[in-house]
């Protein structure tokens, strides 16, 4: 006899809430990168454009994680993608540089988008695991 594990609604929600939010992150991520122009305005800062790095693949990581995307896999293509996209830059698009450092703020932001992941998974799986305290009358 098969049983069915059904999950709570709300769980449902949460889970779709965080693939789009994924979704979108991939997209704003891509478009930034490979855009044929910088993308975003020039705010005349100087290198805030690496934060602006940082903070896409952070993005990327961390609701490709909460959406339930194979950790491997999402890390293993952000990495990919954080040298492909300088290269692209740099070889195919004429109005854009590529920057080793640019590529050095994307695993940066991977690695802060992963261990945010982690560290808020690892805290809600120990309050989901640990035993509820009962009250005796």
């Amino acid at each position: 006899m098969t049983s069915t594990v059904t999950a709570e609604p709300g769980s449902q929600v949460k889970v779709w809430v965080w693939r789009i939010a994924f979704l979108a992150a991939v997209a704003l991520q891509l478009y930034g990168v490979y855009a044929p122009r910088e993308a975003g305005p020039h705010v005349g800062l100087p290198q805030i454009d690496k934060i602006a790095h940082c903070f896409l693949f952070a993005a990327v990581a961390f609701t490709g994680w909460k959406a339930g995307v194979r950790v491997r896999w999402l890390l293993a293509a952000l990495v990919a993608n954080a040298v492909v996209s300088e290269l692209v830059q740099h070889w195919v698009l004429p109005q854009r540089d590529g920057d080793p450092f640019d590529a050095l703020a994307d695993l940066a932001g991977v690695a802060l988008g992963a261990w945010l992941g982690s560290r808020l998974s690892s805290r809600l799986g120990s309050r989901l695991d640990a035993p509820t305290a009962r009250r005796t009358p």
